[in-house]
């Protein structure tokens, strides 16, 4: 099956809208005078994209709060090889409605307008173990926070009044010497005016990068001390996998779990100063492809044939996370479960054998999924605006049996 126009559409509609919110991210960094009121919110963690999350090539399966209030981009690598895996992420609410605008528009709006702040999108790609080009997209909201930044609203009060202060008093010397130009009659004097003069007007335009600097480091206290804060987030996504031909063009769609849609709810809870227990809950929906033989009973001759049935997949995982703002070390087990469990139950869904047929046991096959996960690895936040994620992810069958040990690791960089 080739690649529809629908999907096509849809791909196109989420990176152009990224696309766009970079663009205007851009524009606005060149305008200093418009930002003199904007207060740059700090987030308490930066983990990897929601859509990196539901296809799973995150280092943590239960990933930690993500409310960004910016643009982002992930690159992830997974097993032994790397591989151009990259997704774009921002909340187009928050850029729309309140990035740009005084703290005030913000901290006075609904409770409602606030969470419809959170919502984010992101689309990627990745390029998984079997050269199979995974696209998806997917959307989380946050409908709990225990801990908001940006709603202590006398944290940022005294810098406010502090900037404002120097910011008036420089703008009145300046209004001073202009006038001093106009009116005075030694010649002689006019050059050291105008360096004077020229010293305070780039002195002013540098006003908004040092009250920028002095909320971010009152920020950085904040998440220092609510790193392992509380929350709830819900999600939903869908991932479609493609089959490629040697050259990357895109040829049939993988008909297995690797094209589900999925919805989640992600949620956290901090113990004490240093712990952060965290929980997934997820339910994937998509059409399970079950290959096998039927045998001609009258002719002794076997064929091949395939079914596709619809199926679910549930998946449940809990997360320890111990250390700091700035770099923690987790551990976490996950666990799945589908529907359908035998392929001879798919069969049993949507194929009828015909008479004088019977399916050969033997040849029946399905995508296995192993039931049990266990992943152990760390977060380093490198600075305000980079983080590097990593993890060994191992995967045991119902047995017990180790089938699968991988390395993980995602860079995310925020685009400020």
């Amino acid at each position: 099956m080739s690649l529809t126009c629908k999907n096509k559409k849809i791909s196109i509609l989420f990176f152009l809208c990224l696309v766009f919110i970079s663009l205007s991210k851009a524009q606005n960094l060149l305008q200093s005078g418009s930002d003199a009121k904007r207060i740059s919110p700090t987030e308490f963690s930066i983990p990897a994209s929601p859509v990196f999350d539901l296809m799973g090539v995150t280092p943590s399966q239960v990933v930690r709060a993500n409310d960004i209030k910016d643009f982002k981009v992930d690159w992830a690598f997974k097993s032994w090889s790397l591989s151009p895996n990259i997704a774009l992420q921002s909340q187009p609410f928050w850029e729309i409605l309140y990035n740009r605008r005084d703290i005030k528009k913000y901290q006075e709006a609904s409770s409602w307008k606030r969470r419809l702040s959170s919502l984010d999108v992101s689309a990627g790609t990745v390029l998984d173990q079997n050269s199979d080009r995974r696209i998806g997209v997917a959307a989380k909201i946050s409908v709990y926070k225990e801990k908001d930044p940006l709603m202590l609203k006398d944290y940022y009060r005294d810098i406010e009044k502090s900037i404002q202060e120097e910011k008036s008093a420089i703008e009145n010397d300046i209004k001073m010497l202009k006038n001093q130009l106009d009116t005075i009659s030694d010649i002689l004097a006019r050059p050291g005016l105008r360096s004077h003069l020229e010293d305070l007007e780039v002195e002013l335009l540098s006003f908004n990068s040092k009250r920028q600097s002095m909320i971010n480091e009152r920020a950085s206290i904040i998440v220092a001390e609510n790193w392992n804060s509380s929350w709830i987030d819900v999600g939903y996504g869908k991932i479609n996998s493609y089959v490629t031909d040697p050259s990357g063009s895109l040829k049939s769609l993988r008909i297995n779990r690797s094209t589900a849609s999925g919805f989640w709810i992600n949620a956290g809870k901090g113990l004490g100063k240093s712990f952060l227990l965290s929980g997934l809950v997820r339910w994937h929906t998509y059409s399970e492809q079950v290959n096998f033989n039927i045998l001609d009973v009258s002719e002794n001759s076997f064929s091949d044939t395939s079914a596709i049935a619809s199926n679910n997949l549930l998946m449940l995982g809990t997360n320890l996370r111990y250390g700091s703002p700035f770099f923690a070390f987790f551990i976490e087990g996950i666990y799945e479960r589908r529907t359908l469990k035998t392929p001879f139950e798919a069969i049993a869904e949507v194929f009828i054998t015909p008479d004088n047929f019977e399916i050969v046991k033997e040849s029946v096959n399905w995508t296995i999924v192993h039931p049990f996960r266990f992943n152990f690895g760390g977060d380093w936040r490198i600075n305000r605006n980079l983080s590097l994620n990593f993890s060994m992810q191992t995967i045991f069958d119902k047995k017990g049996t180790l089938k699968t040990f991988l390395p993980v690791v995602s860079i995310s960089c925020m685009m400020r």
